[in-house]
């Protein structure tokens, strides 16, 4: 009992998460091999999906709880620079799966896609296991240890693993009904719940590890737990009926050919990594690309589809506002609550578990509350959800910059304040990701929809790029956070973004007829 009392709060939330990952685990390995077709009502390939992607979120959220402090306190990069790498790692995360998904559409088939996705990933998280030298490293370049390559390359093989398993495990969610099934809502409500417990699970024990252990232990935790999806994959491959296999006509020669532009394509972005100004460069020309040729598209088509598209132009130009914000928790939010929050002992990874438990406890009430509203005619449009999303994550960091200055300049902000930004961004996020995938996917001309579901995502991107800048900018001349900064830029970004709110919740209306939602059973 002497020992059990020795236990701070990190300990016990970290012996409670292993716990449930024990149970998980288990009813995984169960539902995976058992032969009955349907489990609680839906395919068992619902199933088998939801825990491959539990694992795949497990070992993505738990090293990414992790990788501002190792660029920060392993590598020695300076809180400048390691704010802007984080930001491009998760802006290309966010890219690859436009690759992914076009060659598994055309040629490769989703399985094959998420089962080659999944192995690079495995490899590339256990690649992250392997530490070099701390701090013998140029302070500048970075380069003079060799072992910063393999943590370049195993970034890479992250950012393009993520690319092929993404997008298409999601797809096959929806291939195991058909388009009247009226189970289809539910089971994407089941796999997202999975989402959200392997994120929270993987950054409690990833970071627990990391943090107390050791880099490779929390690194190498991540890599086991995408083996371990991998492993649930192949075993339930029968649950899958055959619907997402390639086409038939697929030779073997052409399908090496296609995990050969997946290897190529980790060596360039082994390449980008590392020189974030290019990936800045490339994002402009591309996005200013995408913008011209959907403008092209959208001149070509008649009157209500074309506003359809200049509504679809207005809810993705406000993308990378709100995750420019939101991507703060993984970067200067992070290091901001390991150098200045009153933390209790509690590792300071740990606090990135916050969102996605909020997520499982608030998503079925928003999910209730818009059925609610909508039976009574009072649903806000998407457009409105939006504005709605910015008002709360611009008043989440000046809740925080309160909170922070309430108790003094000098003294340690209270971890109250975390569980509030959280709080804040998590209601936001909710008014917005899931709203805007639901707006593509309705708006969007038939023969659009992938690209403009991409161009979603590729806002996103930009998105991550954004809050890695915003978050170099905490750094300084010196490229040190420091707190006054901090909260000034804090203070300053909430401000902007509830102003930039304001205005889209008065366009709203406007943007709301574009969409001539009463006319969209007749396309």
């Amino acid at each position: 009992m002497k020992e059990m009392a020795l236990w701070n709060e990190g300990d016990w939330i970290a012996a409670i998460a292993a716990i449930a990952l024990f149970a998980f685990l288990v009813v995984g390995g169960v539902i995976a091999g058992r032969k009955s077709e349907e489990v609680i009502g839906h395919p068992r390939g619902l199933f088998v999906l939801f825990y491959a992607e539990m694992w795949e979120r497990f070992s993505y959220y738990g090293m990414r709880a992790l990788l501002i402090l190792y660029l920060t306190k392993f590598w020695l990069f300076n809180d400048a620079k390691g704010n802007l790498i984080y930001g491009a790692y998760t802006s290309l995360v966010y890219i690859t799966p436009v690759l992914g998904g076009y060659l598994a559409d055309r040629w490769l088939g989703q399985r094959k896609a998420v089962f080659f996705g999944g192995i690079l990933l495995a490899f590339g998280h256990l690649f992250m296991a392997y530490e070099g030298m701390q701090g013998v490293a140029d302070p500048l370049t970075k380069q003079g240890d060799p072992a910063i390559n393999v943590f370049w390359l195993a970034l890479a093989l992250i950012i393009v693993g993520s690319g092929f398993l993404k997008a298409n495990i999601s797809v096959i969610v929806g291939k195991l009904y058909r388009m009247t099934d009226v189970r289809r809502d539910a089971a994407y409500t089941i796999f997202y719940m999975g989402v959200n417990v392997g994120a929270a699970l993987g950054t409690i024990l990833v970071g627990y590890l990391g943090e107390t252990l050791g880099w490779s232990w929390g690194f190498g935790l991540a890599g086991i737990g995408m083996v371990l999806g991998l492993i649930i994959f192949v075993i339930g491959r029968p649950a899958l009926l055959e619907r997402a296999e390639p086409p038939k006509d697929l030779t073997r020669p052409n399908e090496f050919k296609l995990y050969g532009i997946g290897i190529a394509a980790v060596a360039v972005i082994w390449f980008l990594i590392q020189y974030q100004d290019i990936i800045q460069n490339l994002l402009i020309v591309t996005g200013v690309g995408m913008l011209g040729y959907t403008l092209y598209e959208a001149f070509k088509l008649d009157k209500e589809a074309r506003e359809r598209i200049f509504a679809i132009l207005f809810l993705i130009a406000l993308n990378p506002i709100f995750w420019g914000l939101f991507e703060q928790a993984g970067g200067s939010l992070s290091l901001y609550t390991d150098k200045y929050v009153d933390r209790g002992g509690v590792p300071t990874s740990l606090f990135q578990s916050i969102n996605p438990i909020y997520i499982v406890l608030l998503a079925p009430l928003f999910a209730g509350l818009w059925q609610w509203l909508g039976k009574r005619g009072l649903e806000p449009s998407a457009p409105a959800k939006f504005g709605l999303a910015l008002v709360q994550v611009g008043l989440s960091f000046l809740v925080f910059v309160w909170g922070a200055k309430a108790v003094g300049i000098e003294a340690m902000t209270p971890v109250l304040f975390v569980f509030l930004i959280y709080l804040l961004q998590t209601t936001g996020e909710l008014c917005l990701s899931p709203v805007g995938l639901s707006a593509m996917t309705r708006l969007a001309p038939l023969h659009l929809g992938s690209f403009i579901m991409g161009a979603w995502f590729y806002m996103t991107a930009v998105g991550n790029f954004v809050a890695g800048k915003i978050g170099e900018a905490t750094g300084g001349e010196s490229g040190e956070m420091s707190k006054e900064l901090t909260l000034s830029i804090y203070n300053e970004i909430g401000w902007i973004t509830l102003g930039v709110a304001a205005v889209v919740l008065l366009l709203s209306p406007f943007v709301k007829k574009w969409m001539h939602l009463g006319t969209l059973e007749d396309r």
